[in-house]
């Protein structure tokens, strides 16, 4: 890392807690089998690309030679928060999505009045 100008520690401290955080959502998903698990695992992705994003910017730029124009720094103040946002967006559509398994009891059972 010290190719781009960044020490080794700055991108343990960036990418290690999306990287807990990854493991610990990953966990939770197999043992509890959320309806939308495919929602929440892309989230955990985007998540964890959107920590990595500056450090890939940075390699993009050492391997291109982009890294002296201003317009660079702009484009990743706006793309970084933009890829969390969507992050944040899938885990909201897990939630708020509803179930498409059956309920547990009919429907019918509800409007039939008891004795």
């Amino acid at each position: 890392m010290e190719f781009i100008g960044v020490p080794l520690v700055a991108l343990i401290r960036a990418l290690g807690p999306p990287a807990v955080v990854l493991v610990v959502g990953a966990v939770l998903i197999v043992l509890r089998r959320p309806a939308h698990a495919g929602l929440l695992w892309g989230a955990l992705g985007v998540q964890l690309f959107a920590a990595a994003l500056p450090y890939l910017w940075l390699l993009l730029q050492a391997g291109t030679g982009l890294a002296g124009q201003s317009w660079v720094g702009l484009i990743m103040i706006l793309v970084q928060p933009g890829v969390e946002f969507i992050a944040w967006l899938l885990v909201l559509a897990a939630v708020c999505a509803r179930s498409t398994a059956p309920s547990a009891e009919p429907a019918d059972a509800a409007r039939v009045p008891v004795p």
